[in-house]
C-alpha cells in the first residue's frame, strides 16, 4: 500500500439477524492519525451492518483526495461491490428473479461513494476471526455497539494506538469452485458454495469441510447454493437479508 493512501478496516455484527446490530471501522490517514468509528441499529441484519461500516468510513474521508485501501471480511460486501453492483444497476436494481435488490438504499450510497473515488479505491478481503489485529478490533467494536455497550473510540496518533494496523497479505475471498469430472458426467454443472449463519454472523465456504468445521455441533443454519440469486433467496428465508 502506498504511504499516501488511507487505510480502512470495517466489520459488522448482528444478534438475531434480524436483530440488534452494530458496526465498527478503523481509519488511518496518510498523516498517521487513527480514528475509530462505530454505530448501532436496534433492528437490522448483519449484511446491512457490513455495508454501513464501509459507508460510514468512506463518508468520513469523502473530502480527502488520497487513495483508499479498504479491508473487510464480508464476502457479501466484496462480491457485491466488485461483481454484482453493475449488474443490479443495469437491470434497474432488480435481481434475475425480478425482485428488488436487497439493501438497495445502502448499495446506492456505496455506489455513489465508490464512483467518486474511481481508480482510487481498492476493495480487499481479510479472512475474519483469524487473528488479524485490526479485523479483530473492528469486530469488537461492532459487537459492543450491537449489545448497546459502545466502547471508548480512539482518535489520535498512530504511535499511541495499541492495535497493529499492518495491511494483511493479499487474500482471495471464498468463491465458487467449478468442479468437473474427468468424464463428461459432471460437465455443465454450475459452481456451488456453502453459506452458514451462526450467532448472527454469515460466512461463505468454498468447500463442505470448511462449512462443517464451523457448524458441527452448534445451533447454526447452513446450506449449499449455486448462484447469488439462490443465496439471496436462502438468506431471505432465514430472515438474514
Amino acid at each position: 500500500m502506498k504511504r499516501d493512501a488511507l487505510l480502512i478496516y470495517t466489520d459488522g455484527a448482528c444478534s438475531g439477524n434480524p436483530g440488534p446490530g452494530g458496526w465498527g471501522a478503523i481509519v488511518l490517514s496518510p498523516g498517521g492519525r487513527v480514528r475509530e468509528l462505530g454505530g448501532r441499529e436496534a433492528r437490522t441484519t448483519n449484511n446491512r451492518m457490513e455495508l454501513g461500516a464501509a459507508i460510514a468510513a468512506l463518508r468520513l474521508v469523502e473530502g480527502d483526495a488520497a487513495s483508499v485501501a479498504l479491508y473487510t471480511d464480508s464476502t457479501y460486501l466484496i462480491s457485491g461491490v466488485t461483481r454484482w453492483l453493475h449488474v443490479w444497476k443495469r437491470k434497474g436494481w432488480t435481481r434475475v428473479d425480478g425482485a428488488e435488490t436487497l439493501n438497495r438504499d445502502l448499495w446506492e450510497e456505496l455506489d455513489r461513494l465508490s464512483s467518486a473515488r474511481r481508480g482510487r479505491l481498492t476493495w480487499n478481503y481479510v479472512r475474519g476471526h483469524k487473528g488479524h489485529p485490526a479485523n479483530t478490533r473492528c469486530d469488537e467494536l461492532a459487537v459492543a455497539f450491537s449489545r448497546g455497550k459502545p466502547p471508548v473510540l480512539y482518535d489520535g496518533p498512530l504511535l499511541g494506538y495499541d492495535v497493529d494496523l499492518f495491511p494483511p497479505a493479499a487474500q482471495e475471498p471464498p468463491v465458487p469452485e467449478r468442479r468437473r469430472s474427468p468424464s463428461a458426467k459432471g460437465a455443465g454443472k454450475e459452481p456451488a458454495w456453502y453459506i452458514s449463519l451462526l450467532d448472527g454472523r454469515l460466512e461463505k465456504h468454498a468447500t463442505w469441510p470448511e462449512c462443517q468445521a464451523r457448524v458441527h455441533g452448534k445451533p447454526a443454519l447452513f446450506r449449499k447454493v449455486s448462484s447469488p440469486e439462490e443465496e439471496a433467496a436462502v438468506l431471505k428465508k432465514w430472515g438474514a437479508a
